[in-house]
């Protein structure tokens, strides 16, 4: 593909699919996806605020990955969109390495608030009667603070190291975003060095929020089997086995992206993976938590109900000619 420079530092975005033969249809299923996943995540957000019912520390953690996952799909598919119907498919050097510091600050604020989601659970279910004292208001902003400041902190890390490697020849990233080893593979320099310590650092902030899911989800085994209660064992499976879903998904594309050796990888393969969880994974989510909650699902009827009933009262004061 060839591409006409705005000036020299720009990149070229080579897409999910290098020469897609029907754009048209990648258009609408893209687009579709994301209205569904931002819609999904904004009423979840709003159910979430109205409802009183569902002011919990769960609900409240439920909602921060909400917000997480809708600025996270807004970073990828508005720009694969646009370049789906442009013909100059660049992407300046500052909005290359905004994309890098946003997508790599939600996937670590999103692994560790799954990681605290997890203790949550594991509070709610083997310690029900201390529950609001432990997981008290205070304790649930520490919380939403630790993920976003921890995932903020791989984003300043990371962004301005990857960013500061000279890059020439080729401007083309055989990919949809800035993924950033499909960055580092444009640099003129060896950057096995840096992609040690960048493999390290991504293990490490995998290893934290996974010990404590671990540790958590077999204490949480531990007091269902001891359970003599099956209406208890119900409950506390269906309160933790959205979380877990969710979990097993975003893991098992982490698990492939940062754990895996090299030789697993190809560009067609880092492509798709980099998609379900940049498009589809925020999309999921908020259907996995609304679909599996009965609480959720009452607090979407009640919002509707007031809606059409305030309707029907304003269709009645309307005086007729």
């Amino acid at each position: 593909m060839e591409a006409s420079f705005k000036n020299s530092t720009d990149f070229v975005l080579l897409g999910l699919i290098t020469h897609p033969v029907f754009p048209g249809l990648i258009f609408t299923v893209l687009f579709s996806i994301f209205v569904v996943a931002v819609t999904t995540n904004v009423v979840m957000i709003l159910l979430i605020y109205m409802d009183s019912r569902l002011h919990t520390p769960m609900y409240f953690l439920l909602s921060q990955l909400s917000i997480m996952d809708t600025m996270y799909i807004c970073i990828t598919v508005p720009k694969m969109l646009h370049d789906l119907l442009s013909k100059e498919k660049t992407i300046s050097f500052i909005g290359c390495a905004v994309q890098i510091f946003l997508y790599v600050t939600l996937i670590g604020g999103e692994f560790l608030l799954l990681g605290l989601m997890a203790y949550d659970r594991f509070v709610a279910v083997c310690n029900p009667l201390r529950y609001p004292l432990i997981m008290n208001r205070r304790i649930c902003l520490l919380m939403a603070v630790i993920s976003w400041v921890g995932g903020s902190l791989d984003g300043f890390i990371l962004t301005p190291v990857t960013m500061s490697f000279p890059y020439c020849g080729s401007r083309e990233i055989n990919h949809f975003f800035c993924e950033i080893p499909a960055v580092l593979k444009l640099s003129c320099i060896d950057t096995s060095l840096y992609e040690t310590l960048m493999y390290a650092c991504c293990v490490l902030m995998l290893l934290i929020p996974i010990s404590v899911i671990s540790v958590s989800y077999t204490q949480i085994l531990i007091t269902v089997h001891r359970m003599n209660s099956s209406e208890g064992r119900r409950k506390a499976f269906a309160t933790s086995s959205s979380h877990i879903m969710v979990v097993s998904i975003s893991y098992g594309t982490a698990f492939y992206t940062n754990v895996l050796p090299h030789s697993y990888h190809t560009p067609e393969k880092d492509k798709v993976v980099s998609a379900f969880y940049t498009i589809l994974t925020p999309m999921l989510n908020p259907l996995i938590y609304s679909l599996r909650n009965k609480e959720v699902a009452a607090a979407l009827k009640k919002v509707l109900g007031k809606c059409f009933s305030s309707q029907r009262i304003k269709a009645g004061n309307v005086p007729r000619k």
